[in-house]
């Protein structure tokens, strides 16, 4: 008798840990803010109990450790192995569950592979430039501008004395960003390259792990230097009046009458001080009816190997609901936390409904000012560490080509990014 009540309360013990395991969420991020979101949480109910854990490249993580956490939220999920990665996401849809028809269509659809869904979006970004309110009427559209009309708009704001520029409306190279953003829009097509097999991939071991469209990418830097010779006359007359002025923010050389325009993206602009962007407006930027989303784009997914997938259901069922990133949003706001972090996961909902009819509340300057979503083209599939080859080879080769009459003058894209490979195997 005394071992049959040793063996219940075994198994007794047994099954408490279990369910105490199958109702703790452990999610690994790149985003800080998911650490209040679940805390959040973790206050409005006691059956589940959400911990994060802060890694920078959670995705490239999950392959070279035995560890698994219960959900991933992060960018730079979406690759070739997401399938092999991520359990399928298709059972939290349904009848009382999350209904498809509450996210941006084609953001949802960039998280599929073959009808089967096994990453869900969470927000993203788009590039805007700002410029002072009292222009607002020289703007042909009250939701976008394009290039054409950005160079039409600076070339008559722009004056010269005695040879140099003391207004100038806008300059390509006052940012590295818009000219990777101007790269995109021409079809520069930066991208993961396809997986190779076989005796492929035997041929190929050190095979470059970015691809991109050459032509393409030439004919926006050709383009950026037309833009700034026949606008703003030269690269150095450019270059001069940078030195000269930028010792203060953009915001303030517009304030001023100094410059017309400004590149931001939505993150920066919305975590403005209000009094650094109370005399500001601002325009999407469309080229050919094509809004770029940045290609930091967060998603959500649950391992293959997790836990705890009942209660990292139910976290991801709550997160999604509209009430809870309402709830969630005037949380930040209550507590100054959105003063340093733009909206849902620091940039637009995923959830169409929170983003065009409850962030106008938050902010008010984006009341009827959202575009419609089917002119939002995406980034293809980059690879895991795009983030430092952007920051370390695409964004110095930009800045140089753009300063340079002819391709000639400059280091190749492609040997920079072998000579990269080559000091950090």
């Amino acid at each position: 008798m005394r071992i049959l009540k040793l063996f219940y309360i075994l198994l007794l013990t047994i099954l408490f840990i279990s369910c105490n395991n199958n109702r703790a969420v452990q999610i690994w991020t790149d985003r800080p803010e998911f650490a209040i979101y679940a805390e959040y949480f973790n206050t409005t109910q006691n059956q589940y109990k959400v911990s994060v854990r802060y890694i920078e490249f959670p995705g490239a993580e999950l392959g070279r450790t035995g560890d698994s956490p219960d959900i991933v939220i992060a960018s730079w999920l979406k690759n070739s192995a997401m399938g092999a990665t991520f359990r399928s996401l298709d059972n939290l849809f349904g009848a009382k569950k999350i209904s498809r028809n509450i996210f941006y269509p084609r953001l949802l659809a960039n998280g599929r592979i073959n009808r089967t869904q096994y990453l869900l979006p969470v927000s993203f970004n788009i590039p805007a430039l700002v410029f002072s309110r009292d222009r607002e009427h020289e703007l042909s559209n009250h939701f976008t501008i394009d290039f054409e009309e950005i160079k039409r708009l600076s070339s008559s704001f722009n004056i010269q004395t005695r040879g140099a520029y003391t207004r100038m409306g806008f300059s390509p190279l006052w940012s590295d960003s818009f000219l990777l953003t101007a790269a995109v829009l021409s079809g520069a097509s930066f991208r993961e390259p396809a997986p190779l097999h076989g005796r492929e991939a035997a041929r190929e071991p050190l095979r470059y792990p970015l691809e991109w469209d050459s032509d393409a990418l030439e004919s926006s830097m050709i383009f950026i230097n037309n833009w700034t010779n026949e606008i703003n006359t030269s690269n150095q007359m450019e270059e001069d009046f940078t030195f000269k002025y930028f010792v203060e923010p953009p915001e303030r050389l517009i304030r001023g009458g100094r410059i017309l325009f400004s590149y931001m993206e939505s993150s920066d602009l919305f975590t403005l001080s209000e009094d650094r962007k109370s005399h500001l407006d601002f325009r999407w930027i469309m080229e050919q009816d094509r809004i770029p989303v940045k290609e930091d784009y967060v998603y959500l997914g649950i391992p293959k190997r997790a836990k705890s997938q009942r209660a990292a259901r139910a976290f991801i069922q709550w997160f999604f609901r509209i009430d809870s990133q309402r709830s969630l949003l005037e949380y930040f706001r209550v507590n100054r936390l959105n003063e340093n972090i733009f909206g849902i996961c620091g940039g637009f909902s995923s959830l169409n409904l929170v983003t065009e009819q409850i962030y106008p509340l938050f902010y008010p300057e984006l009341l009827g000012r959202m575009p419609p979503s089917e002119h939002f083209t995406f980034p293809n599939v980059l690879p895991g560490n795009w983030i430092t080859l952007k920051e370390r080879v695409v964004l110095p080769y930009l800045h140089e080509r753009a300063r340079s009459e002819s391709v000639i003058d400059v280091i190749p894209l492609e040997r920079r990014l072998s000579d990269w490979l080559r000091l950090n195997r």
